[in-house]
């Protein structure tokens, strides 16, 4: 039997969804504060609670479709500039005439996309303090009947939010949060020291998307790093080849590591979409009610946890 609570926002259950919803402004670094917020008032305040779940699922999920149709606006917009020029008009010769259509319209789209992400939290951070039910398009009516609050009920007939939907969505979100470069990892990590001991399912869904998301930004920097390490051999080389008359040993060498680190590193970069993909999918799984393991990562996490509990066991 679920408990009963007041409806009506309190100051302090507007405080928090107010701080959630700005924290999208910082793209990815306030990941945490609707973390924080939500563990803080999930048995105080419905609202609270609905409003910073709200806005994490915006700074993940939402952050991952702006993301996809900020990629997908610009190569359309590519597309579209390079149709619009004329052929025969004489401007194939004239670079100017492709540069700089294309550099407004991409202009355009990057500011025109940053200045709506930005605008939606800090409409929704405005109706919340004020204390209205804020809603984001798509999601909003969707996450409210996943987590089964509805403000319009009577105070005696409303319960708290689904506990089970509330940790299936925290985790959800934190592998979402893939896309978000180091920041990413915050949401996990933080999910899993708040609540670590209250779900083992949260437990176990966020220390393996910490460990993956972490396996993931270390492959990128080694890429990264093979591949400008590539870019010194090869200029190293040049540099020997240039001051030796003849053949240059250092400098074939320098060619050779070039090649290697510079394929070593594609590979690697390569590969990061795909890890991105499949972290999208595994929150996806869990959105389905699914208690998804990554290959490899899960098993290893799994064990690990296993062998904590076992250890932790009072003799």
């Amino acid at each position: 039997m679920q408990s009963i609570m007041n409806t009506s926002p309190t100051p302090e259950s507007r405080i928090w969804a107010v701080l959630s919803h700005l924290s999208a402004l910082l793209m990815g670094m306030g990941i945490i504060l609707p973390i924080i917020g939500w563990s803080d008032q999930r048995r105080k305040s419905n609202y609270a609670s609905f409003q910073t779940l709200q806005a994490l699922g915006y700074q993940s999920l939402g952050y991952t479709i702006w993301l996809l149709l900020y990629l997908v606006s610009i190569i359309v917009t590519s597309i579209i500039v390079l149709v619009a020029v004329e052929p025969g008009s004489g401007s194939s010769g004239n670079p100017d005439a492709v540069l700089v259509p294309w550099t407004i319209a991409f202009t355009a789209v990057v500011l025109g996309f940053l200045a709506l992400y930005l605008l939606l939290p800090i409409i929704a951070a405005i109706a919340c303090a004020l204390g209205k039910d804020f809603r984001y398009p798509i999601m909003g009516d969707r996450l409210a009947r996943y987590l089964g609050y509805d403000p319009v009920r009577k105070s005696e007939e409303q319960a708290w939010l689904i506990e089970d939907h509330e940790f299936h969505w925290v985790a959800a979100m934190g592998h979402f949060s893939v896309l978000i470069m180091l920041w990413g990892m915050l949401a996990p990590l933080t999910a899993w020291i708040l609540h670590g001991k209250r779900s083992l399912f949260l437990k176990f869904q966020s220390i393996q998307t910490f460990v993956y998301q972490a396996v993931v930004t270390v492959l990128y920097f080694v890429g990264a790093f093979l591949y400008i390490g590539g870019l010194f051999a090869l200029i190293a080389s040049m540099g020997w080849l240039g001051q030796s008359e003849g053949s240059s040993s250092p400098g074939i060498v320098g060619i050779v590591i070039f090649g290697v680190l510079l394929a070593l590193g594609g590979v690697i970069i390569l590969v990061i979409p795909l890890l991105h993909i499949l972290g999208q999918w595994a929150g996806y799984r869990v959105l389905k009610g699914e208690d998804y393991r990554y290959p490899l990562v899960g098993r290893l996490v799994e064990r690990w946890i296993s062998k904590k509990s076992v250890e932790e066991k009072p003799a």
